[in-house]
């Protein structure tokens, strides 16, 4: 049996949840995203990836799993097996997301006499669990589906007409992320073994807290995977922006509607630099850059748009530990907290689907992103300001998308080629 789990965005349904804080959820995502990135590694391409699509997804394949197959993913997804501590994270980090959106719209309605951002941020995230029609999944796991991701169960037959539902799962996924992700699964993606699908989406966009002027954007060299500079649009502005500077980079923080999110970028001294940077970042450091210290900058940005194609997962999990729960070695997989273990038919994941978009330029930020995992049935500023500080983006960074009072990042990924 194929169980398959995209991420998708739109909203949860409201419900009633004990208190938890973000720090669980916001640090497993910020870990899991770096982990991949080195598994999925190409440091001279572009790169763009959404750690918190995936973490949402792989959550709820993690309600199911039992034995040792829960006990590996605990350990690759960075969770504690503290029963609901993890999911009840995973619904305060969402909840916190989707009140940031909220208070945005009413900052809008008043800024624009100010010269602040004149749209809300707009934020969909949703989950939903796509089953076999007359499989016995567990009560218990259906129950906690729904109470922490909001995700409900649609039937449909993938033992008799899987392209059809395959093309309704991303009819949803487009529809949820306003048609910015496309065709998650490729053709094959499921089929006759297919028994669930769990899908979790996120769409966002974000207007700048102070939107850079289009007539300072110019035709300016960029160092092209390090090596020799090529002339891109790059944006310009001078503002009070986060900033610090370490040894051998430079990080600078923009801020979105509200200044609950922002784009951290982080720029390495050298034009080739940027694969030893990226080698030196970690969830606490991602974390801790949440906040920095407000300087004035005058920064060069390039506007970028990213359309990477589907990226498939399991490998890569598979490469950090993750095995049993792709049934390897063979009838090692263990999803029975998901649905009852039969002696010719018991589920695994048969593959990890995700797929990322992001673009960037003077008014803000849009972004999506949607994530797959499938598991198959198996046999058996003041008056005197002081000069700006130049930051000048011109050569490979590293960037991320941020929520600042948890430090969680939705996006995280790396520039080479902005054109």
């Amino acid at each position: 049996m194929r169980l398959f789990l995209p991420c998708a965005l739109s909203l949860l349904a409201t419900v009633a949840l004990p208190a938890a804080d973000t720090n669980l959820a916001a640090g497993a995502t910020n870990q899991l995203g770096l982990d991949l990135r080195k598994q999925l590694g190409q440091p001279e391409e572009n790169f763009c990836l959404s750690p918190y699509s995936i973490q949402a997804a792989l959550a709820m394949t993690f309600a199911g799993a039992d034995g040792e197959t829960r006990a590996e993913m605990s350990r690759v997804l960075h969770y504690p097996d503290q029963g609901e501590a993890v999911h009840a994270s995973f619904a305060a980090l969402q909840k916190s997301l989707e009140q940031m959106a909220k208070e945005t719209e009413k900052i809008a309605a008043n800024s624009k006499k100010f010269g602040g951002p004149s749209e809300p941020i707009t934020l969909a995230i949703a989950n939903r669990l796509f089953a076999q029609n007359g499989y016995d999944f567990r009560d218990s796991f259906r129950t906690l589906a729904t109470k922490f991701y909001g995700a409900g169960f649609e039937l449909l037959d993938f033992r008799n007409n899987p392209e059809r539902d395959r093309q309704h799962i991303n009819s949803w996924i487009e529809e949820q992320t306003r048609r910015r992700i496309r065709d998650l699964i490729p053709p094959d993606g499921v089929n006759k073994s297919t028994r669930l699908v769990l899908a979790n989406a996120i769409y966002l966009k974000a207007p700048w807290q102070s939107e850079f002027s289009d007539r300072a954007t110019e035709l300016k060299p960029f160092h092209v995977r390090g090596g020799e500079p090529v002339d891109v649009p790059t944006m310009r502005e001078q503002a009070t922006v986060g900033y610090a500077r370490k040894s051998g980079f430079t990080a600078v923080t923009l801020p979105y509607a509200g200044r609950d999110l922002q784009l951290l970028v982080i720029l390495p001294d050298e034009n080739n630099g940027l694969a030893k940077l990226e080698d030196q970042l970690t969830a606490s450091l991602l974390k801790d850059y949440a906040r920095l210290d407000a300087q004035l900058v005058a920064l060069d940005l390039p506007k970028f748009k990213l359309e990477p194609p589907t990226i498939f997962l399991s490998k890569a999990l598979q490469g950090l530990g993750m095995k049993t729960a792709f049934d390897i070695p063979p009838q090692s997989a263990n999803f029975d907290a998901m649905a009852a273990r039969k002696p010719n038919d018991y589920l695994a994941i048969s593959e990890v689907f995700h797929k990322t978009f992001i673009a960037i330029d003077e008014k803000g930020t849009e972004a999506a992103a949607a994530t797959a995992v499938a598991m198959m049935a198996m046999a058996a500023a003041p008056r005197d300001q002081p000069k700006p500080i130049e930051v000048k983006v011109d050569r490979p960074f590293f960037y991320a998308i941020q929520h600042v009072p948890s430090g969680a990042c939705l996006f995280i990924g790396r520039v080479t080629d902005p054109r």
